[in-house]
């Protein structure tokens, strides 16, 4: 029973299909021809045609307007002029964007030209006569036979005849979208969602035209907005490649990729996310031959905190390196799980602008350490760390020109600057700071325009616009920092982080972190001595700890200082002029005035306003003493040059150890009337402080003490 069940069915090699037909009563021959007859239908009709609609068309033409000369003479003309329009209808649709579409174009056009030639003689002569029916079986076999080739190039060569002809589906978009003077060659699929092709533009067109087509592209195949981009080839201008994203392979998200050892270099790849293509995607800012700063933008819940914390955890398990972050909105909430990694992190708008105040004193210092250690710019050799400096909404934190002195600056001696904010508008962050940030990561923007903002001109017009908001979370466009050109146009998307697993990453990065450098901290001074936070790094460096008391000595540094220059002198040097005498003592005079009436405002009122003193003022002669008081006044002895100093010093002495690190020139007045001294020569002393990198002078008047006078340098 089983082998009559077996003997039911067969199966039927025809060359190209394996059929499986029943047997039985008639079935294997009658299913076997019928499909030999589903497989020749195909090439027979060419053949049906070609015997059939001819002489029908001529025969009835013929019957028509035959009769008569006239009639007959008419008709071939109105036939044939339609037939010569019929031509150049087939001609202009025929797509010809390859060799074989070519051919297939001549092919149907004189097909189409010599059934109509034929059919105009056929109604005056009449279809069955010579030369006429010569014509028709010669022709016709001739027409059939061509097409039957045509189909079994097509069928029986397979893929070659059906890539070319259809350039993969490039040629047939091209002729969709209106590229028909682009050329599209070699189209291949990467196996990771992206297909590539290489093309080439006619004389009379440019790749930057194609380019601004990428989003009718884009619509034509149903992909996202930036699933097409077209780069131009940079050693050719009528060249170029475009890539299109056919698939999201990051759509289910991208796993955090850890380090893969402990204690690595600055200098070793960090691995932060994928490409839309499955590769790595991994910056090296301080391998590239130029350290490029870096702007980081994006709306809020675009991925930029995701994306923070992931870089911290790398950094975070390294030898020599130092990271400062400042993030006045919400610190702890984004990184407080890894702050033990971070060496500096600040939350307090007055504590961010003490650091950007005392990086220019420790550019220049390390710029001396890496000359003497023979660096043109800073290496892992160097004794130095490497410094990342990350500021969020930096806007908010530093003025325009601080941030770009410290951008243009900062480059050579291995401090990373990274900014990263919403809108890098020029209102937000000036267009000289924005040219130092040559690094960037741009994700979700609201609108197209403002990754212009962040992204190079030559990414943008090809396409890589990454203007899907916060849709998109992770997702962005990434240039710079040792990322191979080519890679700048396509998407990455950061790894997603677990807290407890990067907080158990950075715990375990803690034997590997060196602390700063001595050299670095000692040139930030009190701001980095004083510092709120204090990261847990391998051990903490004995640098820049505050003075334990005032001494009576003044350092080395500050006595190798010329003496101030007289009243008048110090006077011109802040005010640009000249004043007389009487000016001098006017100004004096209305100084210790105001100083007079912050001290007295303070006391109780006189509890006997009827005394005979109750009248007497602070400028007021001192009355003679009354002979039988036994009471003698004398005038004070005169405070020397040194002494003065001393008085000043420890008044700003005594702010760093109460940890005031700012201060305006008014506040020193008490301290300057208590050294016999007027305002000119305080002013001269904090300009011979400024000099000697003791304090620093904002654009406002205010004063940053970097360091006490009265602690040894």
């Amino acid at each position: 029973m089983a082998r009559r069940k077996a003997a039911t069915a067969a199966s039927v090699n025809t060359g190209t299909d394996m059929v499986h037909v029943p047997v039985g009563k008639g079935g294997f021959f009658g299913h076997l021809v019928g499909h030999m007859v589903g497989k020749a239908l195909p090439y027979a009709a060419p053949w049906i045609s070609a015997a059939a609609l001819p002489p029908v068309a001529g025969l009835a033409t013929n019957q028509m307007w035959g009769g008569a000369p006239l009639s007959a003479g008419l008709a071939s003309a109105a036939i044939a002029v339609g037939g010569a329009g019929l031509t150049a209808v087939t001609w202009k649709t025929t797509p010809a964007a390859s060799k074989f579409g070519q051919f297939r174009r001549v092919q149907a056009t004189t097909s189409v030209a010599a059934g109509m030639g034929w059919l105009t003689c056929a109604t005056a002569a009449g279809p069955f006569g010579h030369p006429m029916l010569d014509a028709w079986l010669i022709g016709g076999g001739l027409f059939a036979a061509s097409w039957n080739v045509r189909q079994l190039l097509r069928n029986g060569a397979g893929g070659d005849v059906e890539s070319e002809e259809t350039g993969g589906g490039m040629a047939a978009l091209a002729a969709a979208i209106g590229w028909e003077k682009l050329t599209v060659k070699n189209p291949k699929g990467t196996g990771k969602g992206t297909v590539k092709a290489s093309i080439e533009v006619a004389p009379s067109t440019t790749v930057d035209e194609v380019q601004a087509t990428t989003a009718k592209a884009a619509a034509a195949l149903k992909l996202p907005p930036s699933g097409v981009v077209i780069t131009k080839d940079p050693e050719d201008a009528s060249k170029g490649t475009i890539s299109l994203r056919v698939a999201d392979l990051l759509r289910d998200g991208v796993p955090f990729a850890p380090p893969v050892a402990l204690g690595l270099l600055p200098t070793d790849d960090i691995p932060l996310g994928l490409y839309a293509d499955g590769e790595v995607w991994a910056i090296n800012p301080f391998a590239a031959a130029i350290l490029q700063h870096l702007l980081v933008m994006g709306v809020t819940g675009a991925g930029k905190s995701e994306l923070l914390r992931s870089l911290i955890a790398h950094l975070a398990t390294r030898r020599k390196i130092s990271v400062f972050l400042v993030d006045l909105a919400k610190g702890r909430q984004t990184v407080g799980h890894i702050a033990d990694g971070i060496d500096w992190l600040i939350q307090d708008a007055k504590e961010a602008k003490r650091m950007l105040r005392a990086l220019p004193a420790a550019i220049k210092a390390r710029g001396s350490v890496l000359a003497d250690e023979g660096l043109d710019q800073w290496a892992p050799a160097s004794s130095l760390n490497a410094v990342v400096v990350w500021i969020e909404e930096a806007a908010d934190v530093a003025d325009f020109q601080e941030l770009e002195e410290t951008a243009r600056k900062a480059r050579s001696v291995g401090i990373w600057l990274c900014v990263s904010l919403q809108r890098a508008t020029w209102t937000n962050l000036s267009t000289d700071i924005r040219a130092n940030l040559q690094g960037t990561m741009c994700f979700g923007v609201n609108e197209a325009s403002d990754a212009g903002f962040c992204l190079p001109d030559r990414v943008t017009a090809a396409g890589a616009v990454p203007d899907w908001g916060s849709d998109r979370p992770g997702y962005a466009f990434s240039t710079g920092m040792g990322i191979p050109q080519e890679r700048w146009t396509t998407e990455v998307r950061s790894g997603l982080t677990d807290r407890q697993e990067l907080a158990d990453l950075v715990a375990a990065g803690t034997p590997y972190r060196d602390p700063l450098d001595e050299a670095t901290a000692t040139a930030l001074g009190q701001a980095y001595a004083q510092r709120a936070h204090k990261g847990t790094n391998r051990t903490t460096p004995g640098v820049g700890a505050p003075a334990p008391a005032a001494v009576a000595t003044t350092p080395a540094a500050l006595a190798a200082l010329p003496a101030p220059a007289t009243d008048r002198s110090a006077y011109a040097l802040e005010t640009d002029t000249m004043p007389d005498d009487t000016e001098l003592e006017e100004a004096a005079a209305m100084e210790i005035q105001d100083a007079y009436d912050e001290v007295m405002g303070s006391i109780p009122a006189d509890p006997e306003p009827t005394a005979d003193y109750a009248s007497l003022r602070l400028e007021d002669e001192v009355p003679d003493a009354d002979e039988d008081s036994g009471m003698e006044f004398d005038a004070p002895a005169p405070i020397g040059t040194e002494e003065a100093r001393h008085i000043l010093y420890t008044e700003l002495d005594g702010w760093v150890q109460s940890g005031r690190l700012e201060f305006e020139p008014a506040d020193l007045i008490p301290a300057t009337t208590a050294a016999g001294r007027k305002r000119p020569w305080m002013q001269g002393e904090l300009k011979s402080l400024v000099e000697a990198g003791i304090l620093q002078r904002d654009g406002h008047g205010a004063y940053s003490i970097l360091h006490s006078p009265l602690q040894p340098a």
